[in-house]
């Protein structure tokens, strides 16, 4: 299936995540930290914006993230999700370019991830904050709707269940917590399934 980025493709995500009865729940010590997802126009088609982090930083060294972080005290989600999206990027959207919500994610690293779904027009140009971002790619929507993804595994001792994907344009498995929030985002905003991903473990080195 080609996703073409167009009207009708931002009309479907809408109207799935509108139908979608995300779960936000905050009756947990969880520290609060958003993330974008941004759809945005490639060669392809659609792609989703991707960073890799840098190795030298404290948390989450060389792992695959969604622009994101903590959210600042009075802060709201989406308010978060933007401010950090032009930290990280130096992309400028408004409440207008939001699409919509999927579940909080709890982590074992302390946080609740908000992901906020976003519409990415009129991007002109991506300039990544190198303390913050060491590489940057575009998941086209395409492979992420591959019927190979998701993969499940228990390497971890308490048998829960780790979710990854291989993509081609990475060349490599990503893992939880960010591949299962593209999960749910590829099964909620693009197929209209309500598919939970709470559940899903993380790998240990993502723990930290």
């Amino acid at each position: 299936m080609t996703f073409k980025f167009n009207n009708d493709l931002r009309s479907c995500v809408t109207a799935n995540l509108s139908a979608f009865d995300a779960e936000f729940p905050g009756d947990d010590q969880l520290r609060r930290a958003a993330v974008a997802i941004v759809i945005v126009p490639d060669a392809a088609g659609a792609s989703i914006l991707l960073t890799l982090r840098p190795a030298r930083i404290n948390r989450h060294a060389g792992q695959y993230a969604l622009p994101g972080g903590r959210l600042d005290d009075g802060e709201t989600t989406v308010e978060a999700a933007l401010r950090e999206l032009h930290e990280e990027m130096n992309i400028t959207l408004t409440g207008k370019n939001v699409l919509g919500r999927l579940d909080d994610y709890p982590t074992r690293s302390g946080f609740r991830i908000s992901p906020v779904v976003m519409w990415g027009n009129g991007i002109t140009g991506i300039e990544p904050d190198p303390s913050e971002v060491a590489e940057v790619h575009h998941l086209p929507l395409e492979q992420l709707n591959s019927p190979d993804i998701p993969t499940l595994s228990r390497p971890n001792n308490d048998g829960r269940q780790v979710l990854s994907m291989w993509l081609p344009v990475l060349g490599h498995d990503m893992f939880a917590p960010t591949a299962a929030i593209i999960y749910q985002f590829r099964e909620v905003a693009l197929n209209g399934r309500p598919t939970r991903v709470a559940h899903y473990d993380q790998p240990q080195f993502a723990w930290k």
